[in-house]
């Protein structure tokens, strides 16, 4: 198994491999160029961003700031909007649904590592997907960690970080982030 099947597969896989390595670096190049577009160049900002992604909606807008690992494990849907500085670690894809706003300074990571240091010392990570339900917000400075799914109709306050699943219809909040409210 080559150690993208093995990365694709949920595995434990070599982050240092040859292949992973281009994913990365022909991300870093596309995000570079996307991140000099000047904020009234709308229009060529879309066209970057759409060259980016996997797949995007309509109404899609990312300011400038963002980075991403691979870029084609992003899965946007329609009327999505994410503030500056927003990382998305997509090893793993990152699904989100329609009507979600991202606040600044937000971090979306699909990949881990083991907590034995000789995986760490031989450049193992594991990558689990993310999912964000439709009409989401998430507030500035929060990290969502890899394999969480949020529902939909959630709210994410500002510096959570979320760790676990989120149902729909609630607002969370706190290290780490807990249910604080239901909405209707």
């Amino acid at each position: 198994m080559s150690e993208i099947e093995k990365m694709n597969a949920g595995e434990e896989y070599f982050f240092l491999d040859e292949e992973i390595a281009k994913r990365k670096a022909r991300a870093a190049k596309l995000c570079q160029e996307f991140n000099q577009i000047s904020s009234e160049n709308t229009e060529e900002q879309t066209k970057k961003i759409k060259e980016i992604l996997g797949s995007s909606g309509n109404n899609v807008s990312f300011q400038t700031g963002f980075n991403c690992d691979y870029g084609k494990n992003i899965h946007v849907g329609e009327d999505f909007l994410s503030n500056y500085n927003l990382t998305i670690l997509d090893i793993a894809p990152v699904t989100i649904g329609k009507n979600v706003m991202i606040g600044p300074n937000v971090d979306i990571y699909t990949v881990n590592h083991p907590i034995d240091k000789v995986g760490r010392r031989n450049y193992k990570a594991i990558a689990l997907p993310v999912k964000i339900g439709d009409d989401v917000w998430i507030g500035g400075k929060t990290t969502i960690l890899p394999g969480v799914t949020i529902g939909n109709n959630v709210i994410v306050a500002a510096g959570s970080v979320v760790t676990k699943n989120i149902e729909d219809n609630s607002i969370v909040a706190g290290v780490p982030a807990k249910i604080i409210k239901k909405l209707q």
